[in-house]
């Protein structure tokens, strides 16, 4: 039976109870508080030591330097910019153009609660777009990647010291990519609204080209790693299909241009792009938890019964996530951590748990509640969740360890980061070839320069973390682990006494 929303009870304090019950029952508490404005500054600065290219004067990170300054100059582009995605050279444009999208929602959604720190959240979206304008500005084609990645990861050494191949991957009207060309228009139709008041001009730029690439990935269709599977394979490999990225493209561009097409293109494809698919997943490759979130907000402020089935997924997704509440879909640790199989769990707990927040704003504004069978959960127990996974990552755990790097008396030392590992280059001037950083690697010293802000990939499904660059699965940091934890961190700096 689908859940139905109800009218907010004045006891609405009994469901609250009965979750903090659950949580002191089987997520027990570590610590008493955190500083969340610090922890929001610092997942801030984390995406300026993954910058690529020339690097600005207000470069806050300052153990980096320029790097890549002739991506794309072999096929007469300028592909200069953008972020490493991880702890490796390469720039893959499909969780690039993610991060951008999670950090654009994150500002759009708790750039109110930013405060000093907006600044820095506008600065992490326009280097990201700045470098999405270059990769799309030939009609009919998006530069896809830069950067060899087998090669890449077959060294350990600096960005500043590359000097493996600089390939650049695209795909075009022959080579179709409607995953990442949708999802590049989806980062660029979120980041017009973060620049609409902000820089009209710009604005007006990036949503004109979200408009011009989404018509690409929409005409096109087909997944890119079909195009390019030897470059992006095994790396970042789309495994759930390019139909989420239309529909979520289409869902951002309504948002930002509120032109009737991509509302009717909303619903008239919704079961042919399979809107009600794997509704409590969330990340770069699968995009359908996102969409029903995003699209329900009209739906609960009473603008758009038309999309009423996306609600509905969206309090399913809710229902599946909630432990307590329903039979959860979802795995937690011991120590209340959710946890999915596969490499970089964190990804995972950052993006579900950003989710849970923005839907439980949606649902405190429209004053409704979600029945999930025979109980219910309100926007307290949603932010009540979706706090406790952000403290669990700044300490509150069995290991009484932060997963960001910086943050708190104790957090991981030997990251799998090439830049953070090797020493750098104000302090070891001369080249560190291709093999040479494998002593560094292979060290159990931890890593002479501090990545702040990085949040690592995290605990196994009992809690345990080998603080080790070669457990990359654990160790490694990621811009899709960050962007989600943005506006989570904003939102808590705002409103620490929930």
């Amino acid at each position: 039976m689908a859940p139905k929303l109800l009218p907010l009870p004045s006891s609405s304090s009994i469901l609250k109870l009965f979750f903090i019950l659950y949580l002191t029952v089987h997520c027990p508490s570590y610590a008493t508080g955190h500083n969340y404005g610090d922890a929001l500054r610092k997942s801030l600065l984390f995406f300026e030591g993954q910058r690529s290219g020339k690097l600005p004067p207000d470069q806050r990170l300052k153990w980096r330097r320029d790097s890549a300054l002739k991506d794309g100059s072999a096929s007469g582009l300028d592909l200069t910019g953008g972020y490493y995605d991880a702890g490796d050279n390469i720039k893959f444009g499909f969780p690039m153009a993610f991060t951008t999208t999670l950090l654009s929602w994150g500002v759009i959604d708790f750039g109110k609660n930013m405060g000093p720190e907006l600044k820095h959240a506008v600065k992490a979206v326009r280097w990201a777009t700045d470098y999405l304008l270059k990769v799309t500005s030939v009609k009919g084609t998006v530069y896809v990647q830069v950067g060899d990645a087998l090669s890449d990861h077959n060294c350990w050494e600096r960005p500043e010291d590359m000097d493996t191949s600089r390939a650049v991957y695209k795909i075009d009207t022959s080579h179709p990519g409607s995953d990442v060309a949708g999802e590049t228009a989806a980062a660029l139709a979120a980041a017009s609204i973060v620049f609409r008041k902000r820089d009209p001009n710009y604005s007006r730029i990036l949503l004109d080209r979200a408009v011009s690439v989404f018509k690409f990935a929409d005409k096109h269709r087909g997944a890119y790693s079909n195009s390019l599977r030897s470059a992006v394979c095994p790396f970042y490999c789309d495994v759930n299909g390019y139909q989420d990225e239309l529909l979520w493209g289409a869902a951002w561009l309504h948002k930002a241009s509120r032109r009737r097409e991509y509302r009717e293109y909303i619903v008239r494809n919704e079961e042919v792009l399979g809107a009600g698919d794997s509704i409590n997943e969330f990340g770069w490759d699968n995009k359908h938890a996102g969409i029903n979130v995003l699209i329900s907000k009209e739906v609960l402020m009473g603008k758009a019964d038309y999309f009423k089935s996306f609600q509905q997924n969206a309090d399913n997704f809710i229902c599946s996530l909630t432990p307590g509440i329903s039979n959860p879909n979802v795995q937690y640790s011991p120590g209340g951590l959710i946890f999915k199989a596969g490499a970089s769990n964190m990804q995972h707990v950052t993006s579900l748990s950003f989710l849970l927040l923005a839907y439980s704003n949606y649902l405190s504004h429209s004053n409704k509640i979600i029945h999930c069978g025979q109980q219910s959960a309100s926007a307290s127990t949603l932010r009540h969740l979706a706090k406790r996974q952000v403290d669990y990552i700044l300490g509150d755990n069995p290991l009484r360890m932060s997963y960001m790097v910086g943050y708190g008396s104790k957090f991981p030392l030997r990251i799998h980061h090439r830049g953070s590992s090797l020493p750098s280059v104000k302090a070891h001037p001369s080249h560190i070839g291709c093999k040479d950083g494998s002593r560094y690697f292979n060290s159990p010293n931890p890593n002479p320069n501090l990545l702040v802000g990085a949040v690592v990939g995290g605990p196994n499904s009992s809690d345990a973390f080998p603080d080790s660059r070669p457990f990359f699965q654990e160790s490694e940091p990621t811009t899709y682990i960050n962007a989600p934890l943005v506006g989570l961190l904003a939102y808590f700096w705002a409103h620490p006494n929930l």
